[in-house]
């Protein structure tokens, strides 16, 4: 599953990048901290965790202007050119049916095998689709034969990224949800607009690492993805079913990854053949300096 990622890109950067129509990042938005989001929201961030607001590239199809921040600003009125925008969402997807936001830290992925057939991502799938833009996420693998200090296996993080140093786009879900408690449907703080990430199986080699990995979409798909007109479920389907083995890399890193509070480009940093204990190689499966 993907539960930490890297957001290295500026806004201006996903935006010549990912032919934004509409820049809606400095627009007001929820956010369920309860701490100022470091870095801030719309900054690279190299350890991007659940609960965090991150850039989300969607299109919608509008009539007259973009106002507010609720559905209102960005749901479907007549057919038309749609305007792709990128936006600051929280990673953690909350249906619109939801009593409270805390189920969100249990939405952050959906798997691409079953999320047609669930009630929380199915409506979702087939029109409020989005890509998440990443340098690469980061997956924990557990080792075959070394221990940690209290006994359990020991696990190795990974960064893993496109071998060809390109973007990568996430296929994603995006929800609203209205806070009942807030009167005035004008108010930013009425509406929490969430993400989830989709996950698919791991390609060979990277399923040495982990068994789950997200669904990167090429280039040629984004557009037929970010598309909210596709509303049939065997086209969406077909994008779910897509895998490409091979256009990934992987390299060993720091454990300082795993807490959220530690950022920066030092975290992507591979380490040394010597600082590895018990890590199997993901290109060749062999298990590095397995005694210690």
């Amino acid at each position: 599953m993907c539960g930490r990622y890297a957001a290295t890109a500026n806004p201006d950067d996903l935006i010549e990048e990912f032919e934004i129509d509409a820049d809606r990042v400095g627009e007001p938005s929820r956010s369920i901290l309860k701490s100022p989001q470091d870095p801030p929201a719309g900054k690279p961030d190299y350890n991007m965790a659940p609960t965090k607001q991150a850039p989300v590239v969607l299109t919608r199809v509008p009539k007259g202007a973009l106002r507010g921040s609720g559905p209102e600003a960005l749901a479907p009125q007549e057919p038309g050119v749609g305007v792709r925008q990128l936006r600051l969402l929280t990673w953690g997807l909350v249906p619109s049916w939801a009593k409270e936001t805390k189920v969100g830290l249990r939405m952050t992925n959906a798997r691409a095998e079953t999320l047609l057939d669930k009630p929380a991502f199915a409506k979702a799938a087939a029109s409020r689709r989005c890509i998440v833009p990443a340098a690469g996420w980061y997956e924990w693998q557990v080792s075959p034969v070394a221990k940690d200090a209290k006994g359990k296996p020991r696990k190795q993080p990974f960064f893993i990224h496109r071998g060809d140093d390109a973007p990568v786009a996430f296929a994603g879900l995006y929800e609203f949800w209205r806070d009942p408690a807030v009167a005035a449907g004008d108010d930013p703080d009425a509406w929490l607009t969430t993400f989830t990430i989709i996950t698919t199986a791991a390609d060979p080699g990277m399923d040495r690492i982990h068994d789950r990995q997200p669904l990167v979409l090429e280039r040629q798909d984004w557009g037929r993805w970010l598309d909210p007109t596709l509303t049939d479920t065997g086209e969406v389907g077909e994008l779910l079913a897509f895998a490409q083995p091979g256009r990934f890399a992987a390299h060993p890193i720091s454990p300082a990854v795993g807490a959220t509070r530690n950022n920066g480009p030092g975290l992507l940093e591979p380490l040394s053949r010597d600082q590895l204990v018990g890590v199997v190689d993901p290109e060749t499966g062999e298990v590095i300096n397995p005694d210690g």
